[in-house]
């Protein structure tokens, strides 16, 4: 049974000056790609890789992203980033403390002094879309995670550009094949080193978001560039 937090690592009381959210009607999140988990609340985070597999990890983050970018950006931030009025929840960490700390606030809601700052997504959402949103959350990168890696990002982004215009006007895909590849395996190569706020062992950054977009075909390769053009515009 989940018990009602005091403190996991965040102040619990939102600033006076916070947004109020019971005006805002939460939004369904398609669930359907993701594995049944029963009805009873669970207390731990089902999607992780390590218990549920890559694709499924995978497959949660993107519907996470979904439903944290209609329910949940407007007070905590896009991509996850606080401005300041509501906690940041990319450092909540990524253990039963933090999951109990979101769950309980996704299911109950907060209220200060007669005012919703968050409703209650529990029974509106359901299971599935809150392990996904906080499968989500915790794989966000922390703040500077992509400056060891901008220099060779930009120089792939570039080059990945370049190709996606000579691919539009006519170029042939087969021919750049061997170096797109050589840009993925370099990219693989960093993702282990990005490290995400809330201790999650692989963070969901446009390095890894740029690997999932370059599948063979002009239009990844088109996304791909933009991927990390937004990602290292984020990032400055």
């Amino acid at each position: 049974m989940l018990r009602t937090l005091t403190a996991v690592g965040f102040a619990l009381v939102l600033p006076a000056t916070a947004l109020g959210h019971g005006d805002v009607a939460p939004q369904p999140v398609d669930t359907a790609a993701l594995p049944e988990i029963g009805e009873e609340w669970l207390e731990e985070n089902p999607y992780r890789a390590e218990a549920a597999g890559d694709d499924v990890w995978a497959a949660a983050v993107e519907i996470g992203a979904s439903g944290y970018n209609q329910n949940c950006a407007r007070c905590h931030g896009l991509e996850v980033v606080s401005g300041g009025l509501a906690p940041d929840l990319r450092y909540l960490e990524a253990n039963f403390d933090g999951d109990e700390w979101f769950m309980e606030r996704f299911i109950n809601g907060y209220t200060q002094n007669g005012i919703t700052k968050m409703p209650a997504f529990g029974e509106l959402l359901g299971q599935k879309a809150a392990w996904a949103i906080r499968t989500y959350v915790e794989t966000r990168p922390d703040d500077g995670a992509l400056d060891d890696f901008n220099t060779d990002l930009k120089a792939i982004r570039d080059d990945l550009k370049a190709k996606a215009d000579a691919l539009a006007g006519g170029g042939d895909y087969a021919a750049l094949a061997a170096e797109v590849d050589g840009h993925v395996e370099t990219m693989k190569g960093m993702v282990g080193e990005i490290a995400t706020a809330s201790g999650a062992p692989v963070a969901d950054s446009a390095v890894s978001r740029a690997i999932a977009s370059l599948d063979g075909t002009p239009a990844g390769v088109k996304a791909a560039a933009e991927t990390l053009t937004i990602g290292l515009s984020a990032a400055q």
